[in-house]
Parts: structure tokens; sequence; C-alpha cells
């Protein structure tokens, strides 16, 4: 879901492999081989590759440098949860309790 604040576009992220895919797109929005940004921002391109695929453990400092060579930027927002969600969750915290 994207949306629009303050005439910046922002898309919500909920895991490793959404993030790589925003970023392919930046990426591609601006006319960049995955070779040319990972020059750019200072990592190889077989790590840029996985990032891009959504893999899990990519180091995060190497992600800011792309976002940042992109001209994109990481904000951490607080979740809203259904009351679904919220229930599922109680229940693991409790059984980490025990």
């Amino acid at each position: 879901m994207s949306t629009f604040v303050d005439g910046a576009k922002m898309v919500a992220v909920g895991s490793s492999r959404q993030l790589g895919a925003v970023v392919r797109a930046a990426r591609r929005d601006r006319g960049l081989s995955q070779s040319a940004l990972a020059a750019a921002a200072g990592v190889s391109r077989a790590w840029l590759a996985r990032f891009e695929g959504g893999h899990p453990a990519a180091s995060l400092e190497p992600v800011f440098r792309v976002l940042d060579t992109l001209g994109l930027g990481l904000a951490v927002t607080e979740r809203t949860f259904t009351a679904a969600e919220a229930d599922v969750l109680d229940t693991l915290a409790a059984e980490d309790q025990r």
C-alpha cells in the first residue's frame, strides 16, 4: 500500500522481500542497473541481487547505503493491529512467559 505524506510517497513494508521489491522498483524507475547501483552504494552486485530478492540476512549498514544512494529513507512507525492480531500476539507473549 502506498500513501503520500507531504508530497512524498510512502510504502508500507513488512518483510525483507517487500523492502527488496521497493528497492528494485526504485532502481528501475531511476534507470539504474544492479551493477551501477551496487558500485554507487559501495556494495557488491551479488549482495544487491540477494537484497532485492528478499534475502532475510542482509546487514543493515549496506541497506542504508543503498537506500541513501536511491534518495530513499526509512521511517519506523507504530503499527496498529486488528483485534485478531492482538489476540495472537498476546497468546504468543503469554507462552514466552512460561
